[in-house]
């Protein structure tokens, strides 16, 4: 699996330079109180991977945190009983 993952990686880092070396036009980006200029390539690789954490961290707080929450409560003791009504694992030896 780790394999994988480095090969991955290796495949979108040589996806990503070859966008920004295909692209090297110089662009100027207005913010209304800052200009940047750089290149179409790097403005491009900023743009996805910006694209990439907002729709992470969106699937982050709509999906997974009350997923988390939801199997922490079910995880919680039922209140009014103890730990000596829960059935115990057989012994070995006995």
């Amino acid at each position: 699996m780790t394999i994988l993952r480095l090969l991955v990686l290796v495949a979108f880092l040589a996806a990503g330079l070859v966008v920004g070396s295909l692209n090297p036009q110089r662009i100027v980006l207005d913010f209304g109180v800052a200009e940047i200029v750089t290149t179409t390539g790097i403005a491009i690789m900023v743009s996805l991977l910006a694209g990439v954490l907002l729709g992470g961290g969106i699937v982050m707080a709509t999906t997974v945190l009350p997923l988390q929450a939801r199997l922490r409560r079910a995880n919680r003791p039922v209140a009014g009983t103890s730990p000596a009504d829960e059935p115990r694992p057989p012994y070995p030896g006995t």
